[in-house]
């Protein structure tokens, strides 16, 4: 860290660092699910609770990421909650039984949500304290963290099948990753106004704080949805063929990328306010219209709206919800957790009754409803944090 003079660029890259190391933590034993469900014989349904209990995790983390923030802070709590992710992955790959396994996961889910509050809380104070966006590039290193799992669990596959010996391969990594971001992250955190503290008493957010969480619920509503359902889509609906179908979420994940390594120098520019709105409206018309045009080019095209469209919505919601207060934070990443646990379970049991094209219609719904709730949010600028 001593290498980088500069104090914004120093403090950028130690909370990037903490972004890779939650997507890198997520997607290594994600990428071994086959391996999980065969060594512990697990079914279909197994496999899809197991998969469920880290977002339930994640999503009932809320009081305690409420409270640890107030007596840690947001720079101790990325620590430990990123040591323990690392000592998470290395009892899965140690766990005798199924039941073992799904508290390994639910605490993983814990462990998830409280790094997630509390690196989002360092980027939101980097913003206000050298009043610069950097927030979309920030959530664009948790997807190259994902592509580094992806990559090592693919070459260790091939050197060894050992779930231990990839796991232990992957949390040293994860410890280097925390071990760089620690001495470069903000050590204060942004405090709440002034005129909430005196409110702590009152157990319901503020009405600006609900409107934030709808906003997130449904901005990863549709991005877990896209992600689970376009492949089936591009293949039962448009009848695209079998290598063409996994290119949907190829072509959102594309999009989302380079849109956030872009998104920053936009916010400057434009405001958060209008890059939400705009963007969720582009991701559900873009959508609404590819359904109604069908064919595998126009889907294709609707899909990258929605990856364009929607990538920047999380992190300026983040933004938002760091500046009104930890707790506001801690409910808004629980909500966003909850909507991209339910949202894709949501879109199949609309299916399941109707059709898929109904499905994906929700989706471009949900999009839109973002640019509904956002009408209603508070948007400070830097100049005004």
């Amino acid at each position: 860290m001593f290498r980088v003079r500069d104090p914004f660029r120093r403090a950028q890259l130690a909370i990037a660092a903490l972004f890779c190391l939650l997507g890198f933590q997520y997607a290594t034993w994600a990428a071994r699910l086959p391996t999980l469900k065969t060594e512990l014989g697990l079914s279909e349904a197994e496999l899809g609770l197991l998969l469920m209990a880290c977002g339930a995790g994640a999503a009932a983390s809320f009081p305690l990421v409420t409270v640890l923030m107030r007596r840690m802070g947001s720079r101790r709590l990325a620590l430990v909650s990123s040591l323990c992710l690392g000592v998470l992955l290395l009892a899965l790959a140690a766990a005798p039984t199924y039941p073992v396994a799904l508290l390994i996961i639910c605490l993983d889910g814990v462990a998830v949500g409280c790094l997630n509050v509390a690196m989002n809380a360092q980027g939101a104070a980097l913003e206000v304290e050298h009043r610069r966006t950097t927030m979309s590039r920030l959530h664009a290193t948790f997807s190259a963290g994902s592509l580094l799992a992806a990559l090592l669990a693919s070459g260790m596959h091939l050197w060894t099948p050992d779930l231990a010996a990839h796991f232990g391969v992957a949390t040293v990594i994860l410890l280097l990753l925390a071990g760089y971001s620690w001495p470069g992250l903000l050590t204060a955190d942004q405090q709440e106004p002034a005129k909430k503290k005196d409110r702590r008493k009152l157990t319901m957010p503020a009405r600006a704080t609900l409107w934030m969480g709808c906003a997130m619920a449904f901005g990863t509503v549709t991005e877990g949805a896209m992600n689970d359902w376009s492949a089936l889509y591009l293949k039962d609906v448009v009848n695209a063929s079998a290598e063409m179908a996994p290119m949907g979420i190829a072509v959102v994940s594309v999009m989302m990328v380079l849109a956030r390594v872009f998104a920053d120098g936009w916010r400057t520019r434009w405001g958060d306010s209008r890059i939400v709105r705009l963007g969720s409206v582009l991701a559900g018309a873009g959508l609404a219209l590819a359904l109604l045009v069908g064919g595998v080019v126009p889907t294709l095209i609707g899909f990258a709206c929605v990856g364009l469209g929607i990538a920047a919505v999380t992190p300026c919601i983040y933004v938002a919800a760091a500046r009104t207060g930890p707790d506001a934070l801690a409910l808004v990443a629980a909500m966003g957790t909850t909507g991209l646990l339910a949202g894709p379970a949501a879109i199949g049991f609309i299916a399941s009754a109707s059709s898929l094209v109904w499905g994906m219609g929700a989706v471009a719904a949900a999009a839109l409803l973002v640019a509904l709730c956002a009408t209603r949010i508070r948007w400070t600028a830097l100049s005004e944090a």
